[in-house]
């Protein structure tokens, strides 16, 4: 199997092995190690929470740079709803569509409209026979890859339905082959300016055997100041876009599943509030629902750590561009119960999940034993000081034999205090 190319990256000179990192990772995937923190590559998520309280710049995410998109001779730009919100007084997006195509791309292929048709077979794929309730929405890549990781039982709710990115990738490249026939599939190239390393993972890796008709990823925060440079009220600008509320609304928390149309839904956001919620579904102790939209960032995209602009405060100015605009702009036709197979995906990644110790049953069980029974002899504080997030972490740590013992340095201490030694 291809190992898992990932987007957060650190930078070990940068490092003073604060913690900080490790008590943040949602994944425990971080661990300090000779003063330094190191990221274990089959835990990461790409949620960018290391980066996002790194106050040394250790952390770092790795995207496309736009001069990557030269050797395409029709350049097309895919830009996330959220990129709308960076901007202060806009009060029209097509000053930012026009912004991009000044700034070297061809045409401009919104994610937004894309997201507004996602929106209209999500309500068809609610309504299919057999579903699992309540369905979970698949947009975030982070969702998906901590519930195979985390939550492996929860894949079933999960919905087979390919992330508006995607989408805009495919219908924008097949709306350009048409216009130019003269263009081979190859001269044509999109790029997704997202909010977030994630969606960087997600077209580096691939999704499940599929590989992503997104050929570069480029961060909002890497042609910020290039695209307002461009943009000017003062301008006489085209009229391009083709979206309306829905598709907008995609960009913060609630966005999507409002678009359903269905009051039987929940939408979550932040990592914490996430992982909560998931526990909740997977112990049955939560109310009846149909959708659940989970957003790994704080307020939804808005608040992915490659963005420029407070969450909030982007928030705030995506519901005043949207107020004037119309429900939708897109809409599938009237009747239609079926969802076209470019609409879906088939399987989810497998990955290992992180709950298994051995390679069996009964392997498992001895280490998690072996594990509980370490655990006993630790203070039990969380401390951090032997490398791990947690005691348990630290126990399970030492068992793989990847942690010694002798790493916890209160152990001996407390031990003889309750009269263990």
């Amino acid at each position: 199997m291809k190992p898992y190319e990932h987007s957060v990256l650190l930078d070990p000179s940068k490092c003073t092995g604060c913690t900080t990192c490790m008590r943040h990772c949602p994944t425990e995937a971080i661990r300090i190690r000779d003063g330094r923190a190191v990221i274990q590559s089959d835990r990461c998520i790409d949620c960018g929470e290391c980066i996002r309280h790194c106050d040394n710049g250790a952390k770092r995410a790795v995207s496309d740079k736009l001069s990557d998109m030269d050797h395409f001779k029709w350049k097309i730009a895919l830009p996330a709803p959220s990129l709308y919100g960076q901007f202060d007084n806009l009060d029209d997006i097509d000053y930012v569509l026009n912004g991009l195509l000044k700034i070297g791309f061809d045409e401009v292929y919104e994610v937004a409209k894309a997201a507004e048709l996602v929106s209209a077979y999500t309500r068809v794929y609610l309504q299919t026979e057999g579903v699992k309730k309540p369905a979970i929405s698949s947009a975030c890549p982070v969702i998906l890859r901590l519930i195979s990781l985390r939550f492996p039982s929860l894949e079933e709710h999960v919905i087979h339905m390919l992330p508006p990115m995607e989408i805009a990738a495919k219908l924008a490249k097949s709306k350009a082959a048409e216009n130019h026939p003269e263009l081979s599939p190859d001269e044509i190239g999109v790029c997704f300016i997202t909010p977030c390393p994630a969606k960087v993972s997600y077209v580096k890796n691939g999704f499940a055997g599929y590989t992503s008709a997104v050929d570069k990823v480029v961060s909002i925060s890497d042609i910020y100041f290039q695209l307002i440079g461009e943009m000017s009220i003062d301008d006489q600008i085209e009229d391009l876009a083709e979206t309306g509320r829905i598709g907008i609304g995609w960009a913060n928390s609630g966005g999507e599943a409002t678009a359903i149309f269905n009051e039987d839904y929940l939408a979550a956001d932040g990592i914490e509030n996430v992982i909560h919620v998931l526990d909740q579904i997977e112990n049955g102790n939560i109310p009846p629902l149909e959708f659940i939209e989970l957003n790994a960032c704080t307020r939804g995209c808005v608040g992915g750590v490659l963005t420029m602009q407070n969450p909030f405060i982007a928030e705030a100015r995506l519901h005043s561009l949207r107020r004037y605009l119309p429900v939708s702009q897109n809409a599938i036709p009237m009747g239609v119960n079926y969802i076209p197979d470019d609409f879906l995906f088939e399987d989810l990644p497998e990955y290992d999940p992180i709950s298994r110790l051995g390679n069996s049953i009964a392997e498992s069980m001895r280490m998690m034993a072996d594990i509980q029974k370490f655990k006993s002899t630790l203070p039990g504080i969380d401390c951090g000081s032997c490398g791990a997030p947690t005691c348990r972490a630290f126990a399970e740590d030492v068992i793989k034999r990847t942690a010694c013992p002798e790493d916890c340095r209160l152990r001996d201490a407390w031990q003889k205090k309750d009269g263990k030694a």
